[in-house]
Order: C-alpha cells, then sequence, then structure tokens
C-alpha cells in the first residue's frame, strides 16, 4: 500500500474535497429553493400546478442520478438549436451540468420531503394562529413553513447525506471531484486501492460532519417535541 504517493499528492485531494464540498452545498440550497413552494403547493392544492410538480418528482425520483446527468451533459448537446441558444454557455461546461442535475434531483426529493412535513403540523396550530386574526400568508410564514421545517430536520439530514454520496457520478464526466481524484491517482501510479481507500474516508468524514449537524440542529429545534410527549 503507498499512502506515501497519497500525502505527496494531498493537494489533489484538497481540490476535489473543495469540488464534492462546492457541488453538494450549492445542490442542496438550490433544491432547497426548489422544494420550498414546489412542497407547500403539493400540500395545499390538487390542482393542474400540484400535477406539474408531481410529475416533475415522479420523473426525477423514478430515475437515476447518473443517467439523469448523462441526458444533460450528453443528450443536450446533440440538439443544435441548445447549442445555438444562450444556455450553451452553460450546458458545454461539465460543472453546470452536473450542478443542474444535481440540484433538481435534490429538489424533487426535498419537495416530498417538505410535503410531508407541511402535512404533518397539527391543525391546531394553524386553527390558533387564524384566531389571533393572522392573515393566511402570516399564518403561513410564522407558523407552517417554521414548523414543517423543523419537523423536516432529520428526513432533510438524511437528504443531504444522499446528495454527498450522489455526487460521486460528477467524476464521469470529468469533473475532478473527490472520487475523480481518486481514480487520477490510481490511473497515474497504477494502484488498485490507495486513491480509493482515500476517497471513502474523505466521504465517510463529510458524512459525520453533516450527520453531527444535523443532529446538535434536531436537538436545538426538536426538543420541545420531545418534552411535549
Amino acid at each position: 500500500m503507498r499512502f506515501d504517493l497519497v500525502l505527496d499528492n494531498w493537494q489533489m485531494f484538497a481540490g476535489g474535497l473543495w469540488m464534492t464540498l462546492q457541488l453538494t452545498a450549492l445542490a442542496v440550497l438550490i433544491g432547497f429553493a426548489i422544494a420550498l413552494p414546489f412542497g407547500l403547493i403539493r400540500a395545499r392544492s390538487n390542482g393542474a400546478v400540484s400535477r406539474l410538480i408531481n410529475a416533475y418528482v415522479y420523473a426525477f425520483r423514478g430515475t437515476p442520478l447518473l443517467v439523469q446527468l448523462y441526458l444533460i451533459y450528453y443528450g443536450l448537446s446533440q440538439f443544435e438549436w441548445v447549442r445555438d441558444s444562450f444556455a450553451w454557455v452553460i450546458l458545454r461546461d461539465a460543472w453546470w451540468c452536473a450542478l443542474i442535475a444535481f440540484s433538481l434531483n435534490s429538489g424533487a426529493y426535498a419537495t416530498e420531503i417538505i410535503r410531508g412535513a407541511v402535512q404533518s403540523v397539527p391543525e391546531g396550530e394553524l386553527e390558533a394562529a387564524k384566531s389571533l386574526g393572522l392573515s393566511p400568508f402570516k399564518v403561513a410564514r410564522l407558523v407552517l413553513i417554521p414548523a414543517a421545517l423543523r419537523r423536516a430536520l432529520p428526513q432533510y439530514g438524511n437528504e443531504v447525506v444522499f446528495m454527498l454520496h450522489g455526487s460521486v457520478v460528477a467524476s464521469v464526466i470529468t469533473i475532478q471531484d473527490i472520487l475523480g481524484v481518486g481514480r487520477t491517482l490510481n490511473a497515474r501510479y497504477y494502484l488498485a486501492y490507495e486513491g480509493f481507500l482515500t476517497a471513502a474516508a474523505l466521504y465517510m468524514v463529510l458524512a459525520f460532519v453533516v450527520v453531527f449537524t444535523f443532529r446538535q440542529l434536531e436537538k436545538r429545534y426538536l426538543g420541545y417535541l420531545k418534552v411535549a410527549r
């Protein structure tokens, strides 16, 4: 085992770590921005818009992330009108294609998380807010959304970990994330395990940090529910 080569190339892994953190964090943030309004609509409406959102959720939850990435990175480039459009500046770049695929995928899963959290908020809390004379908008902003987001924390922590693990597919379109750097190291020095073992260790550390962070958030924001029981 030549872990001295890993130490000699630590800057490569530092760059891969930064790339993974960028993609994961941005995808989760953009996915949340998509999921919050979509989840509210799914929970409170059965109209045409809700059905369109359901179709989006079904499409991205029902297909593998790798296929979605391939369709965006390789598939869209097959259309001449895409290559001639202003969007080609973004879609010809592997990083942007990965971010788009990851964000849409995370948004689909997070939409269902938020929908379930909204539906789990007791109607009594909402009725109490309405009895104070609050408008529907204020009820949603001050009561419904905060209560739903608190309840969504455990499931959302899992989604962040899943997105972190799913980000490994970025390496198949030449992005040098953690796994991509591990592959490069193995190929450069004809290694079998060292690059992959180092990548696995880094992913485990990142997953631990995410889990620990969400556990602390749960203790702070969900503690009152445990006391109520």
